[in-house]
């Protein structure tokens, strides 16, 4: 008998949860292992030994249903950078102790690109060491920036998020009889994924966003100007989209997380002040900031339960073939239909990497998607979960009340 413990980590996703639903699911076929614990806040709660043992908190099959669909971590979060072991082995001498403590010889991380670092790092450190515990990565980020898989768990219910977003921004921005520019600015940092995203709508024949702009192409305010004026023939309403990475004049603050990534600033609010001053006409700008992290109500039940799958089936990759220092990932086999697989990397090839929006899906001005990326992101959004009300409310699943 043995144990095996999970930890999130990053930024919220509507998803996280139920990459845990699915580690604890997987883990439940195996009657060898014992416990199954869930780290407080990330690498932290192992470094502290801060660990819940989550057969006392998931007891039902109603408690897996509503963690489903529980948007955020509940067991916390934390952007911990570990360190090089060789210069400073404290952390990883005690994420060792806790390890033998527990009796845990599974550990799954799931997060985005700076948590596949810590999983490369502790995978090295246990190799080199000649110590016995599996490490696995879980793939996590609404940025869907992560190289190797296809996409990632999290990312398709903040697209659809986006999407329906913008489509109530255009019902409401075309109310009114004079000219005017909405600029919805959408989380990016280095790459434009969901802000692409926005494009779904043209699914169901809607125009809008007229312009979408990408941080993989270089930006020009005199060309977003002519192109604003040029939409501005045609509609009464112009609504653009725009991702936060963009460069502009707004630029990135000189604050930085733990990874060394910089926090961006007001890249909406910038291009909404040069619209006034330059073209006179009514603008707003709108960030949609944390929320399109976590509209649960409104998540994609094609990502949920791929997000389930690909943790049950981390715990099995472990377990049944014995790998230790890889990410899962998934291969899409087809659009229409739509079918992915699910198979490993090494975990060297997504540490510390971004995948970027690719550019021929970008069109020659610079400023829309292409088809390709319309039928790459469709069958992501697809899906309604059943969600519980109270009170009119959703009704989530939380560990302290």
């Amino acid at each position: 008998m043995f144990s095996i413990a999970v930890a999130q980590s990053g930024g919220p996703t509507a998803a996280i949860n139920s990459s845990l639903c699915g580690v604890f699911s997987g883990a439940q076929r195996y009657d060898e292992i014992d416990k199954i614990y869930g780290s407080e806040n990330g690498i932290e709660g192992i470094i502290n030994d801060r660990l819940i043992d989550l057969k006392q908190v998931i007891k039902t099959q109603h408690d897996k249903d509503l963690l489903m669909k529980t948007p955020s971590t509940i067991l916390g979060s934390c952007r911990f950078k570990l360190g090089d072991s060789e210069k400073d082995e404290e952390n990883y001498i005690k994420i060792t102790e806790t390890f033998k403590r527990r009796n845990i010889k599974a550990f799954f991380y799931i997060g985005g690109n700076d948590s596949m670092d810590t999983v490369l790092k502790l995978d090295r450190y246990f190799k080199a060491k000649g110590i016995d515990i599996k490490v696995v990565g879980v793939p996590k980020t609404i940025d869907n920036d992560l190289p190797e898989t296809d996409h990632t768990p999290g990312f398709g219910s903040a697209a659809k998020y986006v999407a329906t977003s913008i489509q109530e921004i255009i019902r409401d921005c075309r109310v009114y009889s004079i000219p005017s520019v909405t600029i919805v600015e959408i989380m990016g940092r280095d790459a434009g994924w969901l802000a692409a995203s926005s494009c779904v709508l043209r699914a169901n024949g809607e125009p809008a966003p007229h312009m979408i702009y990408l941080p993989e192409r270089e930006f020009s305010e005199d060309k977003f100007l002519a192109d604003i004026k040029n939409a501005m023939k045609r509609y009464k309403a112009v609504v653009v989209a725009v991702s936060e990475g963009i460069s502009c004049g707004a630029g990135k603050s000189e604050l930085t997380d733990a990874f060394g990534h910089r926090y961006l600033s007001g890249v909406g609010k910038y291009l909404e002040n040069i619209v006034r001053d330059e073209i006179g006409c009514k603008v707003r700008s709108i960030e949609l900031n944390v929320m399109q992290r976590c509209g649960s109500h409104i998540a994609s039940l094609t990502d949920l339960a791929e997000a389930e799958r690909i943790g049950a089936a981390a715990v099995a990759e472990a377990l049944e073939r014995n790998a230790s220092g890889v990410m899962m990932c998934f291969h899409r086999i087809s659009n229409k239909p739509y079918r992915a697989e699910i198979i490993t990397c090494d975990i060297e090839k997504a540490a510390n990497k971004a995948k970027y929006f690719p550019a021929e899906w970008i069109n020659d001005e610079g400023n829309n998607v292409t088809i390709d990326a319309l039928n790459y992101f469709l069958p992501l959004i697809q899906g309604e979960p059943e969600i519980e009300f109270e009170n009119g409310i959703p009704v989530h699943f939380r560990l302290n009340q």
